[in-house]
């Protein structure tokens, strides 16, 4: 067994990547650090020297992820331009394009029932990520009356929940599972229903 992990100082890294390939291959409870640390090519004893075990080593990939979400929906949100419209649709299609490039960061994030709040490190990538989400809908609530103006959180947990049905309906081609439509014709129809209820854009004529 090579150990390319260790002897080029990368082994936790070597871990995490192992981690996210068996993730893909078989879920967030189907396989043992053993079975990591064979896929990083390393020895078992080696994984304990940066885990206690498969939550510690999966909260790692969750981690990793949430850093490359919190980037990508930044990028989306473009600081709220064109306009705040057009922003906010952005982030929703980011959340779809993260979850079908990087299905093992996404199962890690948001399937493993790792709490974002098992280490201050965590929650504090965690919370910057779905953030974005949250000031994106903030910003384009300013455009509905007060009196009528959902709290952000609550609209910008709508598009989270209606994002994250469309992903695990839809976007991974699971067997039984295949919808007559893209997934991203989904999630944009669906977006476009609960802002029209929020009178945020026009009714179809």
């Amino acid at each position: 067994m090579t150990k390319r992990g260790y002897h080029h100082g990368n082994l936790r890294e070597a871990l995490i990547n192992g981690c996210l390939t068996l993730i893909e291959k078989r879920g967030p409870t189907g396989f043992t650090l053993s079975e990591a640390a064979r896929e990083a090519g390393v020895t078992p004893a080696a994984v304990y020297r940066h885990f206690e075990g498969r939550e510690d080593l999966i909260a790692a990939a969750a981690q990793q992820g949430y850093v490359l979400f919190s980037e990508q929906m930044e990028a989306a949100y473009g600081k709220g331009q064109p306009s705040a419209l057009a922003a906010f649709e952005a982030t929703g299609r980011a959340y779809l394009a993260f979850a079908r490039q990087y299905p093992g960061y996404y199962i890690a994030m948001f399937e493993s029932g790792i709490s974002i709040n098992r280490t201050p490190e965590l929650h504090q990538v965690a919370t910057r990520a779905m953030g974005v989400l949250e000031k994106a809908a903030e910003e384009l609530s300013q455009h509905i009356p007060a009196e009528k103006r959902p709290p952000p959180q609550m609209f910008s947990a709508h598009i989270w929940a209606l994002s994250h049905g469309v992903v695990e309906l839809f976007a991974r081609a699971n067997p039984g599972t295949q919808s007559p439509f893209p997934p991203e014709d989904l999630l944009e129809s669906g977006i476009g229903i609960y802002l029209r209820g929020l009178g945020l854009i026009a009714p179809d004529t």
